[in-house]
Parts: C-alpha cells; sequence; structure tokens
C-alpha cells in the first residue's frame, strides 16, 4: 500500500473510531438513575411491600436518614417492590445494599431472563449488584428485594437500576363503565372497565376516598340501610391519579334493618350448657342472671357429621339432677324474652362437627335447625362450626366468591333460615381465631398446597353474610399465637392479645397477603369479644383487669400498651364468654366485671 492509501486509510479508521468513542459517550450521558426512592428517604413512596411487611427505620442505615425493614412472616417472603419504566433493547445495572440473613435483589418482567442474586447472611452493609438486558418490546420492570419465610427481618438501602430511562408513563384515562350491583343493607359492590397503563384504582364515596384495590371491583361497606349514596372511581399509575369516573348512585336496602337491634348498646352474651354436664354444674334457665343479654344454648348436635340433621335436647336427668322440665325450661325463655333477652340455639361446638357436603344435607340442615328454633320459640341462631367443620377444596383461593361445598351450602341454608324468620332473626358467630386471624397468614391449602385447609375457612361465611350477621365473637381463647396487623406475634391471656384479633376485625385486611383480597372491616356493633369466664373454662384465661385494659384502649385508645390500634371504636357491642356455667362456678367473676365497666 501506497503512503496515500495508507494515510487515507487511517484518517478512515480514525474517523470510525472517533465515531464509536462518541455514540459510546452519548450512550453513557443518556444512563442515568431509573429506580424511584431507592434510599428510602421518602418513606414507602413508590414501593409496595407484601402483607405489609415493610417499614422505614431511621436505623440502621447505608447512607442518608432512613432504610428499609422487612420482617418475612408465615407464607410471606416480605418482597418489596417497584415498577419501574425502561427502554426496550437496553442493559440495565441493578445493585442495592443489605442487611440481615437470606436477602434476595432482583428483576422480574425483562422480557429476556429474570435476574436474581442473594447473600445467606450479612451481618453488616453488604452490596448485592446483578445485570439484565430488555427484551424487543419491554417498556416497564418489576425491581425487587425479599427475605425468606420463617426468617428474621432483613433491611435494605440505596436500591439503584442504572441504565437509559424510559419514555415517560402517561396518566391513565378516567374509568369508564362504573355500575353497582345489588346493594345489601350496609354495602354496595362496585365493578368498572380496566383502564390501559393502570396499576390500580381509588374508590370514592361522596368525594371521599374510602378504598384502593388493584382489580376492576369493589365492596363498599359500613353502610346504613335504607341510605342513597354516590360512588366515584380513579384509576392510578406511577405517574399520579385520573380524573373521576362518571358518578353513579346507589341505595342500600332496608335488609332487615339493622343488625343488632333489640340489643342494648353493649352486650353480654354468654352459653349456656342446657345439653350436657361437666365439672361446672347444670344451671336452670330461670337462674341466669339479667346481666346476659344473649343466651346461647349450648348445643345443637348433628346426628352424623354429614347428615345435616340436627338435634338438641335438655341434658339427661341422669347426668344433671337438677335439670327442669321441658315445659319449664320454655316458660323460661319466654321469661328471658319478656325481659329482652334473646335466647338462640348454638350449631356445633367442640364435639359437634358439621358438614354439609351436599344439598341434601343444606336442606336437612334447614328443616331441623327450624323444627329447634320452632319448637322452643328462640330468637335466632349461633354458629360455633369448630374442628373440621369447614375447610377449602384445593383451588379454592378467594373467600369473595367461594366454591367448597361445605362453604357454599352453609351460607344458603343460613340465608335461607335468615329469609324464613325475617329481620328480628338473630343471627350469631364463634369461630376460632384459626378459621378467621390466622386468614391474614393463610388461606387454604395455599398457593403451592400443603397448608392445612381449614386455616381461614370461616372468612367466606363471614362475609357472605356480613348484612345478616349481628355479632361476631371470634374465640379469643384455645389459640396459638396468631400475627396481628403489625405482623408480630400475639399470644393469648392478656389484653394484647385481644386488642390485636379485635383490630384485625375492625380494619379488615388482606387475606394472605394479597393486597388484592381484602376482607372488609366489620362494623363495631357486629364484634364483640369471645374469652373464657374462668381458668377452668379454658385456655386463656383472661383477668378482669386485663379485659377492662382490652377495652379500655378498643372504645377509648387508652391503656393500649406497645400495638397500635387502626382505630377508636365506643360502639363495640361487647363481651362474649364460654360460659354462663363456668362463669356461675367463679362466683360470677366475668358478668359482674362486665356489669361495672364504664363504657364512657
Amino acid at each position: 500500500m501506497d503512503r496515500t492509501r495508507l494515510s487515507a486509510a487511517l484518517t478512515a479508521a480514525a474517523l470510525a473510531l472517533g465515531g464509536l468513542v462518541a455514540t459510546s459517550t452519548a450512550a453513557e450521558a443518556a444512563d442515568a438513575e431509573v429506580a424511584r426512592n431507592g434510599g428510602f428517604e421518602a418513606g414507602l413512596t413508590g414501593w409496595s411491600c407484601t402483607a405489609g411487611s415493610g417499614v422505614v427505620v431511621s436505623s440502621p442505615v447505608h447512607s442518608g436518614s432512613s432504610a428499609l425493614k422487612a420482617t418475612p412472616a408465615g407464607s410471606d417472603n416480605a418482597k418489596c417492590s417497584q415498577s419501574v419504566t425502561v427502554k426496550p433493547n437496553s442493559d440495565y445495572t441493578l445493585s442495592g445494599w443489605v442487611q440481615g440473613g437470606y436477602v434476595y435483589l432482583g428483576a422480574s418482567g425483562t422480557g429476556t431472563t429474570d435476574v436474581s442474586t442473594w447473600t445467606p447472611s450479612a451481618s453488616g452493609w453488604q452490596k448485592l449488584s446483578t445485570s439484565f438486558r430488555t427484551g424487543a418490546s419491554t417498556t416497564s420492570v418489576t425491581i425487587y428485594t425479599h427475605g425468606w419465610y420463617g426468617t428474621a427481618a432483613y433491611h435494605a438501602d440505596d436500591v439503584s437500576l442504572f441504565g437509559p430511562g424510559g419514555d415517560p408513563v402517561q396518566l391513565p384515562a378516567a374509568p369508564t363503565g362504573l355500575t353497582a350491583g345489588s346493594p345489601g343493607s350496609t354495602s354496595v359492590p362496585l365493578s368498572w372497565s380496566p383502564v390501559s397503563g393502570a396499576t390500580g384504582y381509588n374508590v370514592y364515596r361522596g368525594g371521599a376516598k374510602v378504598t384502593s384495590v388493584t382489580g376492576t371491583s369493589a365492596t363498599v361497606t359500613g353502610l346504613s340501610p335504607s341510605t342513597t349514596y354516590s360512588f366515584q372511581v380513579t384509576a392510578t399509575n406511577s405517574a399520579g391519579e385520573s380524573p373521576k369516573s362518571a358518578v353513579v348512585g346507589a341505595t342500600t336496602t332496608t335488609g332487615g334493618g339493622n343488625p343488632g337491634t333489640g340489643l342494648p348498646a353493649h352486650a353480654l352474651v354468654g352459653y349456656l350448657h342446657a345439653s350436657f354436664a361437666n365439672g361446672s354444674g347444670y344451671t336452670r334457665m330461670a337462674d341466669v342472671p339479667d346481666s346476659w343479654d344473649v343466651i346461647n344454648l349450648a348445643f345443637g348436635e348433628p346426628t352424623s357429621v354429614t347428615s345435616g340433621d340436627i338435634r338438641f335436647s335438655l341434658c339427661p336427668a341422669a347426668e344433671c339432677p337438677n335439670v327442669e322440665s321441658v315445659a319449664d325450661f320454655k316458660a323460661a325463655i319466654k321469661a328471658k324474652q319478656a325481659a329482652g333477652k334473646k335466647v338462640l340455639i348454638s350449631i356445633g361446638g367442640a364435639n359437634g362437627q358439621v358438614q354439609l357436603g351436599s344439598t341434601a344435607a343444606r336442606d336437612t340442615f334447614v328443616s331441623s335447625v327450624s323444627k329447634i328454633i320452632d319448637e322452643y320459640g328462640l330468637d335466632g341462631l349461633d354458629i360455633d362450626f369448630e374442628g373440621h367443620s369447614l375447610s377449602l377444596n384445593t383451588g379454592d383461593t378467594d373467600f369473595r366468591s367461594p366454591t367448597s361445598p361445605v362453604i357454599v351450602n352453609l351460607i344458603s341454608a343460613i340465608k335461607t333460615l335468615k329469609a324464613k324468620y325475617g329481620s328480628d332473626f338473630v343471627l350469631t358467630m364463634a369461630p376460632e381465631t384459626f378459621f378467621v386471624q390466622l386468614g391474614y397468614q393463610y388461606y387454604g391449602s395455599g398457593p403451592w398446597g400443603g397448608q392445612d385447609p381449614r386455616a381461614g375457612s370461616y372468612l367466606p361465611v363471614i362475609h357472605a353474610l356480613r348484612d345478616d350477621l349481628t355479632l361476631l365473637h371470634v374465640q379469643d381463647y384455645n389459640s396459638g399465637s396468631i400475627m396481628g396487623l403489625d405482623n408480630q406475634y400475639h399470644s393469648m391471656g392478656g389484653a394484647d392479645f385481644h386488642i390485636a384479633m379485635t383490630d384485625m376485625l375492625l380494619t379488615g385486611f388482606p387475606v394472605a397477603g394479597d393486597q388484592s383480597k381484602f376482607f372488609p372491616a366489620l362494623r363495631p356493633e357486629q364484634v364483640a369479644i369471645g374469652l373464657p369466664a374462668s381458668t377452668q373454662a379454658g385456655n386463656g384465661h383472661t383477668s378482669p383487669a386485663e379485659v377492662n385494659k382490652a377495652l379500655d384502649c378498643l372504645t377509648k385508645k387508652v391503656s393500649c400498651g406497645s400495638y397500635a390500634t387502626h382505630g377508636t371504636w365506643p360502639a363495640l357491642r361487647g363481651l362474649m364468654t364460654w360460659s354462663i356455667n363456668w362463669d356461675r362456678f367463679n362466683q360470677w367473676e366475668f358478668s359482674r366485671n362486665f356489669d361495672a365497666y364504664r363504657w364512657s
């Protein structure tokens, strides 16, 4: 090659190299931090943590003044994530500083190969880093941190995603197609059409936001019967909130009136051992003190687990020598009712397993329970299904639309009884914590199978019947430790347990940590706290002083201890106890304490 050609070739190469350098510099200039609030200086803004597992703390921190602390619990691994706008066919580097055992950092939805990195133990701050390339049509990815099931809390700080910034997220349009379904007496179901680009929706009642959901439906609860309400919906994403939808109106039904009508503002509920004997001794109906506002006859029991055929009779004289005659028993019931008391038949109990697995069992249940109510002139029904009476079939994962026959048939049977007896029919339930509050962590057999299918199985029954439900008094006894809304475990025996368990009912909670499946709060007048009347009555006996602390906290927000309730409920209905007989055995300590308590 001659010098002229060599010089031209070198010049061309230099220009080409310069062009490459210039192109590389431009690409680097386009790269930027695209994660939002990676240092958690703005709290959890931009982040979503499963089951309320994440909080922002001031120590320890890697830099700045804040860091994330997230606590795994049960089937929840404390995953905190955010959606980030990215460009297709682009390279990104994800990094973050973590502390704790088993901490993961990753990205999903990349359009190529999703990535994650982790450390099994970091006693001090440790940097995790990984990288990925987006797919040809990828415009957003999800970055996340999480721990591992059942392990201790982890910390994260300075989470970074570095690469080309994506096109700005557009504000979603206002939702259309907002419609109201068939209202109940205290609730209205709403649905609307999905909005492109929306990641969530806010529901407004009378201009005030009442709930947020990720799907295109919601049920607004806590309403008053025979009242007209207006509703609107907005769509949300990382760009903000859309304009409100058109207004839709709905009028709640009379629905049998306000559940609880006929009860005092604060009521005492007790179970009377009417059909059996134990160490507490038999108590005649006429000898039940006037302190008791609702008397549940224990128990109506099935002829077999699956028959649905419920029978009730007074304790045999051989077991209960002082049992009254049937005629005297019925007369005493009438006398109680004349004094304003309610007398119910309680179905189930520890030994009375009831599984309505067929429509035949359902219909038999309705007819046999009706016969008991009619024969004794009772005011209603208490459902005390325990043990293996209720469980959820595999795949039955949404409490709002159950499919398990034992659940569906029970709901249908109770609705039939309610329709038969009308607005004065009193309906109460006494589930154990395993069947209600445990649903905050576990629901049925779970997404991977293997969980106890009974976990949370009362939730679909309570939810379907919430407009007919007079009282829910969960048994805060004979219970293991249960996680509260503070993501801490609470144990029986003191005010703290009753405060945390009742706060869950009055606040509502995501079922199994799924924010799209939120169990709505019950009204305070529908809720009573269930306790044992004496140390002999059951595990978890609570002293009168601790009972009063729980009531003070829930109704006045004083004496709450370390637990922070999500509200104050002076209309809390009252207390339930197992049992009237055991209270008599214990010199009426429980009922006398209730009578003496000052509600205001």
